[in-house]
């Protein structure tokens, strides 16, 4: 039964007007006394009993009405009768109906009935049109009640009955669903066809000797496993038809949840039934050569594959979680790396200061941002750029995601001892002209680059901070001497990453110039009309942006030169708020400045500004 918790305090002297009760099933009811109260009252409990519940609710926090069952004060039965007393409604015994038709079942779809406990039993025909019956274990969700005269267009009555009941019901009337009839289903909601469900190549052949592979083993035994393995494929192909970086598949109580992150935004989309979840991420840990029969501790893996003769490299992430396994395949695209700067949205006061430091004989430069925001393939796009055969550059990365032609690139792997640190202090020793470490994580990591820098070597690298003065008060934080910082310092990057405007569906519109002031755009940026209008572009969604407005995205750079008086002010240790005074008067544009521009050229809109930047 769907409960909440009685409160622990009972006041038999309760008056009338007390607000609603809690029932002793945990429903909230308008009556004038507890219901525990009420119970005793008309002699269906002692008091002993409702105060001992009431003592094991205190010590476990259980639910009261589970409590009085299983204590064995109350039988279920006389408990529901009570309840539906109470509330207003019949209570029924699902096995006296006899079969229900299909007709009746066919009026709500399984995924409901599962999700909200419930199951439909009559269908009557009245004077005022059809009523559909429904038996559910909490009588207070008059929302499901209201979808499902929505949804069916009857008149929508509903009894109690025990949750057990109606889950042994919801078995007998819903047939299950076969495999090859799920992956049906979604390439019936999705608009693919089943050449896509099969399009997708796994370049290294499967592990199949791995123990433990129950799942997927016991559904090509039952002839399920092909349609199974078509499932997944069927996931990548279209996260990859959507341009989709990430694909979450997520368990929950009932159901499993997919959704793509496209353009930096998670989008769900049309997923298989609940007790495919094993046999999916079995399917997807053998791909990724992982151990199917771990169940308990995440796991790291990756997957390479083929779609129209096109290679692609994914990282998988297996996390285990309360209602089974959460993957998670992040796609990555060599072929559509961007490494020419001119295409990566930097504006031209920070592509001067950006190009002058890449340049630098020594010294540190560094990319910041949350994960996702782009600093890979800036890093990537500044090695680019120095990939000269007169020069040794050498990364340390976790992981390598785009492999570069006459570049040395060494993979992170902790468990040999291969970590950040241990790479970086190798890398001085094969004399290098340009070394990435792939992320500053510790104060050893750091040291040694500063140390790097310090000895004539140009290192990149990124950290996490909101901005690019943050960098240094977190270097600070992580025990850098100010003296070593300023002078090893060249660069500190900011970036994000915003949505573009879909070419294809892409519309002028007006806006109020004083509404754009108010947003902190100055009023000499804009191009104020006649009667006080700003002109700006937005996306009326179409079938090529999947209806959202919007397709790729366009960075936002904030670039921080580290200047002479720069240095002077991390010398003296000064608050953030002064470098980054110090910043503005240099010419430095903050990312709200910069998403600004993005707005005003056409770029991008208001929503996606204000989404990005709302912390500036």
């Amino acid at each position: 039964m769907a409960s909440t918790p009685s409160g622990p305090s009972r006041d038999a002297n309760a008056p009338s007007s007390a607000p609603p009760a809690v029932s002793a099933a945990g429903l909230s009811l308008s009556i004038p006394k507890r219901m525990g109260d009420l119970m005793v009252e008309i002699g269906v409990l002692s008091q002993g009993m409702l105060d001992q519940a009431l003592e094991a609710q205190r010590k476990t926090g259980g639910k009261l009405g589970s409590l009085l069952v299983t204590m064995g004060f109350l039988p279920e039965e006389k408990l529901l009768e009570f309840l539906a007393q109470q509330v207003g409604i019949r209570y029924l015994k699902i096995a006296e109906l006899g079969a229900i038709p299909p007709e009746v079942i066919a009026k709500v779809p399984e995924k409901i009935a599962r999700e909200h406990t419930l199951v439909p039993i009559g269908l009557e025909q009245g004077k005022e049109g059809a009523t559909l019956t429904i038996a559910v274990s909490d009588p207070l969700n008059v929302l499901v009640v209201d979808d499902l005269k929505m949804m069916t267009g009857l008149q929508v009555v509903s009894v109690l009955a025990s949750e057990r009941e109606i889950l042994e019901s919801l078995t007998k009337n819903y047939k299950q669903e076969t495999a090859q009839e799920a992956l049906d289903h979604i390439l019936s909601a999705t608009g693919a066809t089943a050449a896509e469900a099969k399009g997708v190549e796994h370049v290294e052949p499967d592990e199949e000797g791995k123990s433990g592979g129950e799942d997927i083993i016991s559904l090509e035994r039952s002839g399920e496993g092909t349609p199974v393995i078509q499932m997944a494929n069927l996931l990548i192909h279209s996260a990859i038809k959507a341009r989709a970086s990430d694909i979450h598949i997520e368990p929950f109580p009932r159901e499993i949840k997919v959704r793509f992150r496209i353009d930096g935004v998670l989008n769900e989309v049309p997923a298989p039934p609940k007790r495919f979840q094993n046999a999916l991420a079995s399917r997807i840990k053998i791909m990724a050569n992982l151990d199917i029969a771990e169940k308990r501790v995440p796991q790291d893996g990756r997957i390479k594959i083929k779609v129209n003769g096109k290679e692609y490299a994914l990282r998988v992430s297996i996390l285990p979680v309360v209602h089974g396994e959460k993957v998670v395949m992040r796609i990555n695209d060599a072929s559509a790396l961007q490494v020419d700067l001119n295409k990566l949205g930097f504006e031209p006061e920070a592509r001067a200061v950006f190009d002058k430091c890449i340049r630098a004989p020594y010294g540190i430069n560094l990319i910041t941002g949350p994960t996702g925001s782009g600093k890979s393939t800036t890093l990537y796009s500044a090695l680019s750029m120095l990939n000269e055969p007169g020069v040794n550059i050498s990364t340390i990365e976790d992981p390598v995601e785009y492999q570069l032609v006459g570049i040395n690139q060494v993979q992170v792997n902790a468990e040999i001892g291969l970590t950040f640190a241990a790479g970086l202090r190798s890398f001085l020793r094969q004399d290098p002209d340009v070394i990435m470490v792939g992320e500053i994580r510790d104060l050893e990591t750091i040291s040694i680059a500063i140390n790097a820098a310090l000895t004539g070597h140009l290192v990149f690298s990124t950290l996490h901070t909101n901005d690019a003065p943050g960098a240094i008060t977190r270097m600070g934080m992580m025990g850098i001497e100010p003296f070593l910082m300023s002078s090893s310092l060249l660069m500190v990057v900011a970036q994000r990453l915003t949505r573009g405007i879909c070419k294809q569906c892409r519309e002028n519109y007006e806006v109020d110039a004083d509404w754009l002031v108010k947003l902190g755009v100055a009023k000499h940026q804009l191009q104020v009309s006649g009667d006080g209008k700003v002109a700006l572009a937005r996306g009326k969604g179409c079938e090529d942006c999947a209806g959202t407005g919007y397709r790729g995205r366009v960075g936002l750079y904030e670039v921080l030169e580290v200047t002479d008086p720069v240095r002077q002010l991390i010398m003296d240790r000064a608050p953030i708020s002064a470098i980054k005074e110090q910043a503005r008067k240099q010419g430095m544009l903050n990312l709200r400045a910069c998403a600004i521009r993005k707005l005003l050229g056409g770029m991008t809109t208001v929503e996606e500004m204000i989404r990005v930047t709302a912390s500036e």
